[in-house]
């Protein structure tokens, strides 16, 4: 997988655990601490998150880093 791809992934990933979770964007972002369109540009691969904000993003999920990864 190159890293497009996996940005890609990881952005779907995101959206699928936050409506999971029942989770609006907005309050998604408000609980990760990172603005509403930094979150919105990394669901559709525009912005390419880094690690400290995979794991605010984790923590507001309350699931473990590794989670986000699991794309099977």
């Amino acid at each position: 997988m190159d890293e497009q791809e996996l940005y890609i992934k990881l952005g779907k990933r995101i959206k699928f655990l936050r409506e999971n979770a029942h989770l609006t964007q907005e309050k998604l972002a408000e609980l990760s601490g990172i603005s509403l369109d930094y979150l919105g540009k990394i669901e559709v691969n525009i912005n390419k998150p880094g690690l400290k904000t995979l794991i605010k993003i984790s923590n507001a999920l309350n699931l473990p880093i590794k989670m986000l990864f699991d794309f099977e």
